[in-house]
């Protein structure tokens, strides 16, 4: 992976990690900077599954490369949600 890529990998991950949190189900307690990691996390996951699968590089637009990002970027959200309330809770 490029600079380039890395740089588009995290640009992604942005949008990829609001994203996730709008289709998380439930109110997600957590702040936006732990949103973006999540996204950005998920973005280079989802990059990997896509590739490991082997449907990463197609031509044109790859819509499903990006729904399993979203998709690992709801669950992360949520996951992250769960975790990160409780641990306020216990202080």
């Amino acid at each position: 992976m490029t600079i380039g890529g890395i740089i588009s990998a995290i640009v992604v991950g942005l949008i990829i990690g609001a994203l996730g949190r709008l289709i998380a189900p439930g109110k997600q307690g957590i702040p936006i900077w732990l949103t973006i990691i999540v996204g950005i996390v998920a973005a280079f996951i989802g990059t990997a599954i896509a590739r490991g699968i082997g449907y990463a590089d197609t031509e044109g637009f790859d819509w499903l490369e990006l729904i399993t990002q979203v998709v690992i970027a709801a669950i992360g959200v949520s996951l992250v949600s769960g975790m990160y309330g409780r641990r306020k809770l216990t202080r």
